[in-house]
């Protein structure tokens, strides 16, 4: 079989997938199935019904990856990002999930996560630039 190489910026989700899909096989083959699944919580305006924040994820192999954590600016200090999380955290247990795991910025929310129990198990120097992406976990009971 003959091969080539060939770039392009900003592929298409399609093209993503096309690359996704051997790896998929792949691990499956060495791990099982992953038994992937997305969820989410959103926040709402409660006049407009806008979407204003809220969390995504996704379980995979047993563990839960939170993806996006918004609280809006009017809902900060009111425990929204508590009761977010402890709604993720109860999704991955009803799950059978080990564990959730996710990363954010240094400038984002780090000891929120330390102060819900999570613990850091990696970072990223100068991501962006000047800053760090810290990844956290939390084994769940």
């Amino acid at each position: 079989m003959s091969v080539r190489i060939e770039f392009k910026s900003n592929p298409s989700e399609d093209e993503r997938l096309q690359i996704l899909e051997p790896l998929k096989a792949y691990n499956a083959a060495k791990a099982g199935d992953g038994l992937s699944e997305k969820f989410a919580f959103f926040v709402r305006d409660e006049t407009t019904d806008a979407v204003i924040g809220g969390l995504h994820g996704r379980v995979l192999y047993r563990w839960c990856f939170i993806e996006l954590l918004v609280v809006p600016e009017q809902a900060r200090g009111q425990r929204m990002g508590s009761r977010l999380m402890e709604m993720a955290e109860d999704f991955a247990r009803e799950r059978n999930c080990v564990g959730v795991w996710l990363d954010t910025f240094d400038f984002q929310a780090p000891e929120f996560y330390r102060k819900h129990g999570y613990a850091s198990f990696g970072q990223l120097d100068d991501y962006p630039p000047g800053h760090q992406r810290l990844f956290f976990q939390k084994r769940l009971s």
